[in-house]
This record gives structure tokens, sequence and C-alpha cells, in this order.
């Protein structure tokens, strides 16, 4: 099953190193990165604004732990953001391409 991994990092070359990483690993198919976007949020009892770089990575589900994981080991955030959703439903061949890119 297709899933669909978000992340956010401050510096673009944060970035591009996850978004190499992962698809050279071939644990992503793809990794789009956008921004800068502005992010409003709480950390450590305040109200902090900043610009970081959106990530969204097109894996597979059972790959997750691994996306995950690598992020983790590459990411400068103590606690960074790593969400995932499965991908219900889209393009049949873009799907079959995300299976066949990755492990």
């Amino acid at each position: 099953m297709a899933y669909l991994v978000m992340t956010t990092t401050d510096k673009k070359q944060e970035a591009e190193k996850i978004a190499q990483t992962l698809v050279g690993e071939k644990i992503a198919a793809c990794v789009q990165i956008l921004g800068p976007v502005s992010s409003i949020y709480r950390w450590e009892q305040k109200v902090t604004q900043s610009e970081e770089f959106l990530l969204f990575i097109k894996t597979r589900k059972d790959l997750y732990s691994m996306v995950e994981k690598r992020i983790r080991e590459l990411h400068s955030y103590k606690v960074p953001e790593i969400t995932g959703f499965p991908v219900e439903k889209g393009l049949g061949d873009y799907l079959r391409w995300v299976e066949a890119e990755t492990r």
C-alpha cells in the first residue's frame, strides 16, 4: 500500500539530504520539498514562528519504520515532525510506480 510521510526542517540542505538518502536507499520513490513555509507552533512553553521546508515522502506502508528511522538519524530537530498517511486512492500507474521504485 502506498503511504505518504511528511516531515519539516528549517534547513534546505537538510531537506535535500533527507530526500536524496531516502530515494537513494529505495525506501522512498519520490520526495517533494516545498517552501519555505511558515510554521507556528508551541515549543518549550512558548509560541514560536519559523520558516521551514516541508517534505512529502512517497513510500510504502511496510517501509514506514525504515523511513522514520532514517529521518531521525539525519534530522537536526530534537523532536521532528514525522507523520504518515495511507494513500487510499490514486492513479493505478502511479501507485504501481511507487511500488516498483521502492525495495
